[in-house]
């Protein structure tokens, strides 16, 4: 068995490419259907920039944006080797607020895009 332990080196850029697209892509599911009317924009982009990462696609209500930032910031910082999911690790480093919140995002979202038949998102929840 291998312990998860912290390691100075960064996570490989696709992987965390990755796994910021598919968080925004459930945020943005969540968002449409949990706050319509809203004004939607993108995060800042500066955030994305400063992590060496392209700006994700999602248009999000403030809230939302507030939630992927967090997002993007935690995970492109996180010392973890190999990087486990983060209900699985030992060391939770998103704030409880945002936490439960991406919980709830995670499960509505996973819902719908089951329904959708996109497959890909659900193997993503799972491992």
């Amino acid at each position: 068995m291998q312990l998860l332990t912290p390691s100075p080196k960064p996570q490989t850029p696709a992987r965390l490419r990755r796994d910021i697209d598919t968080l925004a892509h459930f945020i943005e599911v969540y968002c449409r259907d949990h706050h319509p009317g809203q004004p939607v924009a993108q995060i800042d982009p500066h955030v994305c920039e400063k992590q060496g990462l392209p700006t994700p696609d999602a248009e999000l209500c403030p809230e939302c944006r507030r939630l992927l930032t967090h997002a993007v910031v935690k995970r492109s910082h996180c010392p973890m080797d190999p990087k486990p999911q983060c209900k699985h690790c030992p060391n939770h480093c998103y704030h409880p607020t945002y936490r439960q919140q991406v919980r709830e995002v995670m499960k509505y979202s996973g819902r719908k895009l089951a329904m959708r038949g996109r497959l890909d998102y659900v193997l993503h929840l799972l491992f």
